[in-house]
């Protein structure tokens, strides 16, 4: 066993990334502060080759020198959008047929681990601020909402951590493994 080198990780071009198939999936990012933390969805949405991510509120939006740090060139292969109110997002998604689900600790929250995705069905996956969450009117538009379970005394995950668990779990869920 040896580490790859870059070469032989055979990565995409940006031109590349741009024209294979995305998975069926986008992040809404509601009222996210910390720019550092959006430069990491778009890291790791590029890594599970989400559809786009929309910026909604205050959260930043490229190009800035924080989400650059973390995203690494994302901003660029993955698709966005900013728009000032979360809700006119979610209503058109549901009109484009997605499934939004926030990620909130919320009563009467799915688990992660319990959540079965519909095969074919686009999803959106909303993450919200990092000390306020998920806007409450944000929860309640949503069509499911989900919970990671968590064990500590902490009862909360950065929001990074977050996305990268629930792509993990939807493209493991759905199988989707495909390369190009």
């Amino acid at each position: 066993m040896k580490k790859l080198s870059m070469a032989e990780l055979n990565r995409l071009s940006v031109e590349d990334y741009k024209e294979v198939e995305k998975k069926p999936i986008a992040l809404i990012l509601d009222n996210v502060r910390s720019l550092n933390n959006v430069g990491a969805a778009f890291r790791t949405s590029d890594a599970f080759r989400v559809n786009k991510i929309y910026l909604c509120g205050i959260t930043g939006q490229p190009p800035h020198r924080e989400i650059q740090k973390t995203a690494l060139g994302a901003t660029e292969s993955v698709d966005w959008e900013h728009h000032e109110n979360t809700l006119d997002v979610i209503k058109a998604l549901k009109k484009d047929g997605y499934i939004i689900c926030a990620l909130e600790q919320v009563s009467h929250s799915t688990p992660l681990n319990e959540f079965k995705p519909e095969p074919g069905k686009p999803y959106v996956f909303i993450f919200g601020n990092e000390v306020f969450g998920v806007e409450e009117d944000v929860v309640k538009a949503a069509d499911q909402v989900l919970e990671i379970p968590q064990f500590g005394t902490k009862h909360s995950l950065n929001i990074s951590v977050s996305i990268g668990i629930t792509l993990w779990d939807m493209v493991s869920k759905t199988n989707d493994f495909k390369k190009a």
